[in-house]
């Protein structure tokens, strides 16, 4: 596609188009304009507001010829939007109507849809529904759970079982049944035993194999969050490396290992991840359910480890990512985190 340059001509002290119609925009304002329409995450409502109602159909014409990555002359007599392009605007304007809708969203109902989610997306987004089952207290997924059968006439578990084989079901199916003790009672010889028997099946897997140990299914879908959060420091001093990092070759258990002992840690690698070059549209979505689920748990600790493990303050992030009402609200949401 052939570059076009800037066509704006002046006659008399007045700006003009190539076909001489008068132009009321300078070349600044078509500029925020384009910006506005460019975002990944979020559109710049208030320049589109305050540019589009002052443009005349000279201004719109001309924004139209100077904007070819968003509008296509493939031989028209007319500048015709790039169908992706508007697809994609049209996603984005959606970005803040979908984070104001989640977080008004009762957490019952809104955990139920993401269940849901998780599994009928193409691929399967496993981390989600480990996320789900791993982060929330007991409670609070026995009520996602009460909201999913509520909502769509069967259970949680029957739902993860017809769509996921083999060890992903095994797994899968135990944590979104398991309810966990919330207490701080931990049994100190177990917690050794559980240690070393992790450490045995992780260092001498081969070909996976560990998928099949029944003790690591047990030790990760029964125990409590305190009782794991012990054996992960214990292991860290009995193998000088991280439970989580010695697992790095099978995803899914990596996930369950920091969903349930570093939440921090997995919140702010997907925050990242959603902010980073051309995420997904399915990473981008990851931006705001963090954001918004996590505001009133743990913002504050998330926030810290994100500055600590990225070099850069959150909020400074989503101001430089995001744009217009949305970025507005996940910094206002963020803020709020922080200051509890």
């Amino acid at each position: 596609m052939v570059e076009r340059k800037n066509t704006i001509f002046v006659r008399m002290g007045k700006k003009l188009n190539k076909e001489g119609e008068k132009i009321t925009t300078t070349p600044e304002e078509c500029e925020a304009l384009r910006k506005a329409f460019s975002g990944q995450h979020g559109v710049e409502e208030k320049s589109l507001l305050e540019i589009l109602v002052k443009c005349n159909l000279a201004d719109l014409t001309t924004f139209r010829k100077n904007s070819p990555y968003i509008f296509l002359d493939d031989g028209y007599c007319f500048e015709k939007w790039d169908p992706f392009h508007m697809k994609s605007l049209e996603i984005e304007f959606l970005h803040f109507q979908r984070a104001v809708i989640q977080r008004t969203m009762h957490p019952w109902e809104r955990d139920a849809l993401l269940v849901r989610k998780s599994l009928e997306e193409n691929p399967p987004l496993y981390n989600l529904l480990i996320e789900l089952a791993c982060t929330r207290t007991s409670d609070e997924f026995l009520g996602a759970r009460k909201a999913f059968q509520c909502l769509y006439s069967e259970s949680v578990e029957e739902f993860v079982a017809v769509r996921v084989e083999g060890f992903k079901r095994r797994l899968l199916v135990a944590l979104v049944s398991t309810y966990r003790y919330e207490g701080m009672r931990i049994d100190e010889g177990a917690i050794k035993s559980e240690c070393q028997k992790l450490g045995i099946a992780i260092k001498t897997d081969q070909n996976n194999e560990i998928e099949k140990d029944d003790e690591v299914l047990r030790i990760l879908t029964t125990r409590s969050k305190h009782h794991l959060k012990t054996i992960h420091k214990c292991y860290k001093e009995a193998y000088d490396s991280n439970l989580e990092e010695d697992l790095d070759g099978i995803q899914i258990l990596r996930d369950t290992v920091n969903c349930l002992c570093a939440p921090p840690i997995y919140f702010s690698k997907i925050l990242n991840t959603a902010m980073s070059v051309c995420p997904s549209e399915q990473e981008i979505e990851a931006l705001t359910r963090v954001i918004v689920t996590r505001t009133d748990v743990d913002m504050k600790d998330i926030a810290a480890e994100f500055n600590r493990k990225y070099g850069a303050p959150l909020i400074e992030r989503i101001e430089a990512a995001a744009l217009g009402n949305y970025r507005d609200f996940l910094v206002a949401l963020v803020k709020r985190g922080m200051a509890n």
